[in-house]
């Protein structure tokens, strides 16, 4: 059970995307919270939300301006998101209006601002720790500039200032955007994609409607200060060789024909990503992708013991329902990175 405190005016940016709409339904649900859905386009939010709509682009300096004004916890749950390349529109799209938000979140009688992240943000070796600063590769723009923010918030939490870092895995779920499985379905296909390591590293898999119940948790919590950070999956960790397995059984999707260690991964991901200014398509793996396989030792102990977290939903379950809306949205194999607007 979500306990409800004093927060009274909780302000979701980007309620209409996959993030934002899971939370903003998890906290419709909590009484006395007074629940402001921010977002570009509102024709895209549930007709059952009944509560404030802010309608704006936050690189509009006026309305980002007001856009705080009588708010006390803000979930950012916007995400222009790129798994390569494309370091010039993560910039331009997400570091720098993301570090705007937060000087105007700093200026504000906000108090509380829970922030979005990975817990592969610090993989291998320090996942486990959500506290543990990220380690950002050199290969995966997008990736060093979360981290770049997360860095910015811890240096900005204060004793009026709450913030909140959430580091999620990998989601699955409806409603979903970019995100791995909707890259990895096509390139199984191909029959050119090998298991890695022989598909025993866990896919820390989490859906939608457990996301909305850690920000509902971490937005609703009176006793957190200063900066904290947690990890929340879902209620089991799968091995990736288990998800492929699956995904073969379920959808017909082919299996891996043969297998690498990491180190050859990252090698051949390399030459497709050099191989992509001579050929007209997206590289067939990236390094980034090769990354989101490694182990990251991750878990549930903190969020659950300190906020109550409890994930629902099976892995498999968050799957089919991904799936079975695939089917019916997606008709091409899904790009890298979100449109440039």
């Amino acid at each position: 059970m979500i306990v409800q405190y004093n927060w009274t005016y909780v302000q979701i940016l980007g309620a209409t995307g996959f993030v934002g709409s899971h939370a903003l339904k998890q906290l419709s649900q909590i009484a006395n919270i007074n629940l402001i859905a921010a977002c570009r386009d509102s024709s895209k939010l549930p007709k059952i939300f009944t509560g404030e709509v802010r309608q704006g682009d936050i690189r509009d300096e006026v309305y980002l301006s007001n856009l705080f004004n009588n708010v006390d916890v803000v979930v950012n749950a916007i995400a222009w998101s790129s798994i390569w390349g494309r370091a010039s529109d993560s910039n331009k799209l997400f570091l720098q209006p993301s570090l705007k938000l937060i000087d105007y979140f700093m200026q504000s009688l906000a108090k509380k601002y829970i922030n979005l992240s990975s817990t592969t943000v610090s993989a291998t070796n320090g996942s486990h720790d959500a506290l543990s600063p990220g380690k950002a590769p050199i290969f995966w723009p997008h990736f060093a500039n979360a981290i770049k923010i997360e860095n910015h918030l811890r240096q900005l939490a204060n004793d009026k200032k709450t913030i909140i870092n959430l580091r999620f895995g990998i989601f699955v779920g409806e409603n979903y955007a970019l995100g791995l499985l909707p890259i990895l379905v096509p390139r199984l296909k191909s029959h050119l994609v090998p298991w890695v390591a022989g598909g025993q590293t866990t896919m820390p898999i989490i859906d939608g409607r457990d996301i909305g119940q850690a920000i509902a948790l971490a937005a609703t919590n009176e006793s957190l200060s200063q900066y904290q950070s947690f990890n929340a999956i879902g209620p089991t960790m799968p091995k990736v060789r288990e998800v492929i397995e699956f995904l073969n059984s379920e959808y017909q999707l082919p299996k891996p024909h043969f297998n690498v260690p990491f180190f050859i991964a990252y090698r051949f991901a390399w030459l497709m990503e050099k191989l992509d200014s001579i050929v007209p398509w997206e590289p067939l793996i990236v390094r980034s992708i090769i990354l989101l396989l490694e182990e990251t030792h991750t878990n549930n102990d903190k969020i659950s013991q300190t906020l109550g977290y409890q994930p629902q939903y099976h892995w498999k379950e968050s799957i089919k329902s991904q799936m079975t809306e695939m089917s019916a949205r997606q008709k091409s194999p899904m790009k890298m990175a979100k449109p440039t607007t």
